[in-house]
């Protein structure tokens, strides 16, 4: 068997001191993730970073700046590499259908995902906030995507 990384791609969106969340079903439990998901083929990780905001919770966003890249190998045993991003949130579509699996999109305060038993999906969830609100911040042309036809 051949060894392949996930490629996802992850959001922090911050709008008047709370955090754009997904509360979603992940092996019959209720967890909560930053809108996130898997680069899909002929994508940047820009577009699938606005694609899975959007498909995750209504919300049309706007990438802003690049946290850093994050390495999880899973219980699963699959190795996810997340790309994550800030974002400002523009607008809510009401109208989007959100993806399987997903139960509702929350504006939560650090305090409550810092708290006792909150319930990430993954350790990434709370490295990535605390990373956030460090002050971490890198541009986005951090982040190189080739264009073949350049």
């Amino acid at each position: 068997m051949t060894w392949s990384p996930h490629t996802t791609v992850a959001t922090v969106v911050e709008q008047d001191g709370r955090f754009l969340m997904v509360e979603e079903t992940d092996g019959g439990h209720t967890v909560f993730n930053q809108p996130a998901g898997h680069l899909d083929a002929n994508e940047t990780l820009f577009q699938a970073a606005v694609r899975e905001t959007l498909e995750e919770t209504g919300w049309h966003v706007t990438l802003t700046g690049f946290l850093g890249t994050y390495v999880y190998d899973a219980p699963n045993g699959t190795t996810y590499v997340r790309h994550s991003f800030i974002a400002r949130a523009d607008r809510h579509d009401s109208e989007v259908a959100l993806d399987t699996g997903i139960i509702a999109a929350h504006w939560l305060t650090p305090e409550a995902m810092q708290s006792a038993g909150f319930p990430a999906r993954s350790p990434l969830v709370l490295k990535t906030l605390a990373d956030y609100l460090s002050g971490r911040r890198l541009p986005l042309d951090t982040v190189y995507h080739h264009d073949p036809h350049d």
